[in-house]
């Protein structure tokens, strides 16, 4: 900020301190002090692995980070222990599900790496329950802040888009996190553009940031390239998943790694893809949308906001 300096000859000009520095992305610059961060996949799936690059990121500060994910896999099907109503302990070793089981392919991949092998998984339930499982998952690894990763960026959806993703469970997680009692609750999103797939319109999300920042709540946006190491670690963790995972690999993590290892190849796109039109309170202004190939802008960015309840964190 300039400002006019008192005293002395004509009206000199000195800088003021600014409020953020370029150099220090406001996400990483709120998570300076967190001690104990639990990095949890808010939509299920292969969420949790969308939280690997700022994982990477933390733990190279001295930052203590536990890795939860809102699971898909029938985890009665496997040998993984309950530790807590709707929290169940996997580890590398954890038998059971071969044909799907992300957060085992995230311990695997942690216990390569030399770092603690352990991934907290939560039962697909609903807002209540899944917000008690939460409180004592905090308990439990003693975490001072809670960031919800989002593969895609359909969980800024507020419920007025043309289309909305898939954002059922990004709703759940994002209003039990709400609720608990933590200093620091925070969302970030990785791969702006890959949501094209299920009917999420651009035009939206990018109005959906702008409310964010108008109420103080956006926290900025970066990419993460390849030649990084958050960007290397990103990139090895899901080709490890996908061949743990063959028969159902990610398709907005598989996206988002061949836009970040610089591949122009597409996937094969869904013959009944919806249109971005349809009776909501917002239509999509976008061009094509029902043709347009959503991988070719799908990237390795990161957009993030402060963890607000689904009905307020994005007014009009």
């Amino acid at each position: 900020m300039l400002a006019p300096s008192s005293g002395g000859l004509g009206h000199a000009v000195v800088l003021q301190p600014p409020l953020m520095s370029l150099a220090t992305p406001p996400l990483l610059a709120r998570l300076a002090g967190a001690k104990r961060v639990l990095i949890a996949g808010a939509g299920g799936g292969y969420d949790v692995f969308a939280g690997i690059p700022l994982a990477v990121h933390l733990m190279a500060q001295g930052t203590h980070v536990t890795f939860a994910n809102l699971t898909f896999t029938y985890v009665g099907g496997t040998d993984a222990q309950f530790i807590a109503p709707n929290i169940a302990l996997v580890t590398s070793d954890t038998i059971g599900e071969d044909h799907y089981f992300p957060e085992r392919s995230m311990a695997r991949w942690l216990l390569q790496r030399g770092i603690d092998a352990r991934v907290y998984t939560l039962d697909k339930v609903g807002v209540d329950p899944l917000t008690r499982a939460y409180r004592e998952l905090v308990h439990l690894t003693r975490a001072d802040t809670v960031v919800l990763v989002d593969g895609g960026t359909d969980i800024l959806m507020r419920g007025d888009e043309a289309g909305l993703g898939t954002p059922q469970e990004d709703v759940t997680s994002l209003a039990a996190v709400h609720a608990l009692d933590i200093p620091t609750k925070l969302v970030a999103c990785l791969g702006f553009g890959v949501d094209a797939f299920h009917g999420v319109c651009h035009a939206h999300f990018l109005e959906n940031v702008a409310a964010l920042e108008t109420e103080g709540a956006f926290l900025g946006a970066f990419s993460v390239p390849r030649s990084s190491r958050e960007g290397a670690a990103y990139l090895d963790a899901v080709e490890l998943a996908h061949r743990d995972n063959p028969a159902r690999v990610s398709i907005v993590n598989a996206s988002i790694s061949s836009r970040c290892a610089g591949s122009s190849a597409t996937c094969p796109s869904r013959s009944a893809r919806r249109a971005a039109s349809c009776s909501s309170t917002r239509s999509c202004p976008c061009t094509s949308a029902s043709s347009w190939t959503p991988w070719r802008a799908a990237a390795c960015t990161w957009t993030s906001c402060v963890a607000r309840a689904p009905s307020s964190r994005c007014p009009r």
